[in-house]
């Protein structure tokens, strides 16, 4: 047995006791900030309805479960949200490939995303309505423009990283725009385009629930401004904890991709 292989057969072990005590330290986390919140619910230190115990909050999600109205309601926010992460993710790495691959756009347009990147896009939102209504395109829009700026962000920087010597190859090939661009540039950057698009993803909920909590009739947004006006605090729970527990089971998905084989930040190509 050679000594590469010793270390790839000891490596293996060693990576799976890493795995197993991160997933331990994490189940650890959440099961410090439940049991601090049982406390909390139950000290009277604070208002109970506003704290509402685990056991209100749990049979609060199991009656949301079983309504068809919640169905509803997540089937309009999750299409909000695909099309939005669609349009704004899709336009961010087009801009981003766009700005890393001329360097007079990138000095002239970039610094612009990094002045717009932080503004928060909820005062848009007005001018969005009167663009796109007060239907689900303003909501889509809202996100959307959440979306676009951390994609094109992470696309452009991850564009001037990929290995020089990969781009002759394809020039000397003489591929078009379209081949460079499906043949290099995505295959080279697939995790900073990935975990671009993750950051876009958790802005374009986050957008779109804001649009659907200030202006709209349906959508988990409009549910969860709903139970805050009548006051039922363990629904509202609920309800956040669906939107957290998908936002999550997305975002694990995605960050499985970025490890498949073949995937590879560009800085490992040097």
């Amino acid at each position: 047995m050679t000594t590469t292989t010793l270390g790839r057969t000891e490596s293996r072990p060693a990576k799976m006791d890493e795995a197993r005590a991160v997933l331990i330290t994490r189940i650890g986390i959440v099961a410090v900030l439940l049991a601090i919140w049982e406390i909390a619910a139950r000290s009277g230190l604070l208002y109970r309805d506003v704290v509402p115990s685990l056991l209100l909050i749990t049979r609060a999600l199991a009656h949301l479960l079983i309504e068809p109205t919640f169905y509803a309601n997540l089937g309009v926010t999750a299409g909000e949200v695909a099309l939005a992460i669609l349009i704004g993710g899709g336009g961010g790495v087009a801009v981003g490939i766009l700005l890393g691959s001329n360097r007079f756009l990138q000095r002239a347009y970039e610094p612009l995303l990094h002045y717009l990147g932080p503004t928060p896009k909820i005062i848009f939102f007005p001018l969005l309505i009167m663009w796109f209504g007060v239907g689900p395109g303003s909501k889509v829009a809202m996100g959307a423009l959440s979306s676009f700026f951390p994609v094109a962000i992470s696309v452009a920087a991850a564009m001037r990283e990929i290995d020089t010597v990969l781009i002759r190859v394809g020039l000397s090939f003489r591929l078009n725009v379209g081949q460079m661009i499906s043949k290099i540039y995505l295959p080279a950057m697939r995790a900073p385009v990935i975990n671009g698009l993750r950051i876009g993803l958790g802005v374009a909920i986050i957008g779109t629930l804001l649009a659907e909590t200030k202006l709209a009739n349906q959508g988990l947004g409009y549910a969860v401004i709903q139970t805050y006006a009548t006051f039922d605090m363990p629904r509202m729970y609920a309800l956040l904890i669906v939107v957290f527990l998908l936002a999550v089971g997305v975002n694990v998905v995605l960050g499985r991709y970025t490890k498949l084989p073949g995937t590879r930040r560009p800085s490992d190509a040097h």
